[in-house]
């Protein structure tokens, strides 16, 4: 029997005081430990749905559902929906309200009623996730936008929710900024959190998420993964969408070079395997590249480890990189030294499939994720990758 939702939407309708239907009769399920995105254009009804997730509005028919329970609105059960269903909304100005920066990001825990420091853990928590420990005691009115964004997704996660809702969260934000929002949203969904968030942004929506749900004029028109929606050209037409470059780069390779459309490529490493399949030649004659090779920086001994990576490889910083909040902080204050701080795990899997060493920094709970992303590989291109320990050497 398949788990219960985590979040459950039944005839769910809402209309604002101008009698404009903003959600019409939706039903629709949000599976434990996904990660969804919402897509349609502005004035679809994404934003007000999101609202009705934690509380902030009340269905004008219909029914919500938390863990399977119907939710109510008294004070008490919302304080304890919101607990577990953190926000961040698409305008950081409407979330932050506090003097500093530290001080708005304790909101929500302080009003948990949390020992002092226990808030504090979280304080530092949060803003370590989101790359913003040395603004800990800046005014947030001197903050950039991207800066205020970054806070009010701290705020989200010093309460530890089970659900993270993000309403256009890589809007107004740099390219590296967007990759590393997406790479943290990985690694808090590998810890167990469901993750959602609306976007406009095709390509990055389409690599990252297992699922997508569509919306049209307060109603979802279309609820599949991504690789099922975008093969069907029809469906795609008819809800208006541009597809993302691998979708039409493998479209191309259809008419132009009769290569099967299916699986479609996620990502630029499958679609560049497609285009340009490596010759197994350089995996079967040189035996000991063609790895990743991982160092855990939860472990005492990283640092020995890294030495002795360096009298191994020919270029350990050539190839190599941090792959999570941890490791990148540490490679931001020196503490280890790397070629790629962001990008690393699409920069292992690119040098591993060329016949190189490949050295990754990372913790405990993100080596899994590392595997998994290999075995991937394999399943959907066929190109086998290692990936294995660092472990310190006895020394005489």
């Amino acid at each position: 029997m398949a788990p219960d939702p985590i979040i459950r939407t039944e005839g769910l309708s809402f209309s604002y005081p101008n009698e404009v239907l903003a959600l019409d009769s939706v039903d629709m399920a949000l599976e434990r430990g996904r990660k969804v995105v919402f897509l349609g254009p502005n004035g679809a009804g994404k934003s007000t749905l999101f609202l009705h997730f934690n509380g902030i509005l009340r269905p004008k028919t219909g029914k919500v559902f938390f863990e399977g329970r119907e939710v109510r609105y008294d004070k008490r059960s919302l304080s304890s929906l919101r607990m577990n269903v953190g926000m961040v909304l698409q305008n950081p100005d409407d979330q932050i309200f506090s003097t500093t920066v530290e001080e708005d990001v304790a909101f929500g825990p302080m009003n948990l009623r949390l020992p002092r420091e226990e808030v504090e853990k979280r304080i530092d928590e949060a803003l370590h996730l989101v790359w913003l420990e040395d603004l800990r005691e800046r005014p947030t009115q001197q903050l950039s936008f991207g800066q205020r964004k970054r806070v009010s997704l701290a705020g989200a996660l010093a309460m530890r929710p089970k659900v993270l809702i993000m309403d256009e969260p890589t809007a107004g934000l740099d390219p590296e900024m967007v990759h590393e929002l997406m790479e943290l949203s990985d690694e808090l969904n590998h810890r167990g959190m469901t993750m959602v968030m609306s976007t406009h942004d095709i390509e990055t929506a389409y690599q990252w998420a297992d699922e997508m749900k569509v919306m049209h004029q307060g109603r979802i028109i279309y609820s599949g993964t991504p690789e099922e929606l975008f093969a069907d050209q029809r469906l795609v037409d008819r809800l208006r969408l541009v597809p993302p470059f691998p979708v039409l780069m493998n479209q191309q390779l259809h008419l132009r070079r009769a290569r099967p459309l299916a699986p479609l490529p996620k990502n630029l490493m499958e679609l560049a395997e497609k285009c340009f399949p490596c010759s197994r030649a350089i995996e079967e004659s040189v035996s000991s590249k063609g790895t990743v090779r991982i160092i855990d920086v939860n472990d005492p001994d990283y640092a020995a480890q890294a030495e002795e990576a360096t009298q191994s490889m020919d270029d350990p910083f050539r190839f190599s990189g941090a792959y999570g909040a941890k490791a990148r902080r540490l490679a931001r204050e020196g503490k280890i030294s790397v070629h790629n701080s962001f990008h690393a795990m699409d920069n292992a899997i690119l040098q591993a499939s060329l016949g190189n060493e490949y050295l990754l920094y990372t913790e405990t709970p993100l080596i899994s994720l590392v595997e998994s992303n290999l075995e991937r590989l394999e399943e959907r291109t066929g190109v086998v990758l290692k990936a294995e320990m660092m472990a310190k050497r006895e020394r005489k």
